[in-house]
């Protein structure tokens, strides 16, 4: 029996043309992005459509994504082989990771979209999508989660990352570089990042707030001080492996007494550290004030992780013991 795969399409630029205002809009459907293709017809496997949204990539939230992973989990149960999601590159690291821990099942999850749209010479869509559909529809890419693939690239959302703002090939991981690729019609699997979703039930994701700050040259703490008083949880980016200037660290301790506090680091590749500086603002310093470290999460992926864990109602010790298992980083089989 052939493969069978459900794509589900949530706008972004892989579905722009132009808008009567002027500049392009997301306007084509699921269908029209496959139909797009002429190469799906060869591969061998059905696709189910399903045009789920149609917004830019900037304007998808977390009730979107809880409702994608409810109905694509529909398919899965239906019978389909894996999931393909079509989305806008903007915030693709995240809802990609946001969409991994929130996938419970083996078939595969993968997530693509197009860094040119459909009006501009070598617009990137048709073959970003043709390769999603083969990497969906492999056995190889079962019990991984969710995947990004674009430009022939395979990455796990775990660790991608967009890397230029108009670049075909923006999307990289920075640590450990594509888990795979597609050459000759073929997912090729390389390496296999171990698993975490979360066993978590997530309610009201829109009524949690959390937030990113970085920290910044000459920075005295009112920011983070007046930005906190609003939050539920907040991830400091750090300078470096997991440092902020002597000035914040008063306001950082008292922040992370009232509520869970991430340390990650606003560098976007290796870990935070835990115990190499003894300075007051180093990131021995801040842990021992009760700041949680984010491991090898950046500051992005590290918000997504607390904020899906507040939003299912984790309290400081379940966080602390998921950013330590998480944010670890190791691959199956370490």
């Amino acid at each position: 029996m052939g493969r069978r795969v459900a794509v589900f399409s949530l706008g972004g630029t892989i579905a722009m043309t132009g808008g009567p205002a002027g500049g392009v809009v997301p306007t084509l459907t699921a269908a029209d992005l496959v139909a797009a293709v002429p190469a799906l017809a060869t591969t061998g496997v059905t696709l189910d459509v399903h045009d789920f949204r149609r917004l830019p990539g900037a304007s998808l939230g977390f009730d979107d994504l809880l409702a994608l992973v409810t109905a694509a989990g529909r398919e899965v149960a239906g019978g389909a082989d894996g999931v393909v999601v079509t989305q806008g590159t903007d915030t693709i690291e995240e809802t990609s990771y946001a969409l991994d821990l929130l996938w419970p099942y083996d078939a595969p999850l993968v997530v693509t979209g197009a860094m040119r749209n459909p009006t501009l010479a070598g617009a990137d869509g048709p073959a970003n999508l043709l390769a999603a559909v083969t990497v969906a529809a492999a056995p190889a890419s079962r019990r991984i989660g969710c995947l990004v693939v674009l430009g022939d690239e395979i990455h796990a959302a775990r660790w991608v990352r967009k890397t230029h703002t108009t670049a075909p090939a923006a999307f990289r991981s920075p640590d450990i570089g594509p888990v795979g690729l597609v050459a000759e019609g073929r997912a090729r699997v390389l390496a296999r990042p171990a698993r975490h979703p979360l066993d978590l039930q997530v309610r009201d994701p829109g009524a949690v707030r959390t937030a990113v700050l970085p920290v910044v040259l000459g920075d005295d703490g009112a920011t983070l001080r007046r930005a906190g008083s609003g939050l539920d949880g907040l991830v400091v980016a750090g300078f470096g492996v997991g440092h902020v200037p002597a000035a914040t660290v008063a306001v950082l301790g008292e922040l992370a007494a009232g509520m869970p506090v991430v340390l990650a680091s606003r560098v976007g590749a290796g870990p935070v550290l835990t115990a190499t500086y003894g300075f007051p603002g180093s990131e021995s310093d801040l842990l021992s004030r009760g700041l949680v470290a984010a491991g090898t999460l950046d500051c992005y992926k590290a918000r997504v992780l607390l904020h899906l864990l507040l939003a299912a109602g984790a309290d400081r010790d379940r966080i602390a013991t998921a950013f330590g298992t998480i944010g670890a980083g190791e691959v199956a089989g370490d």
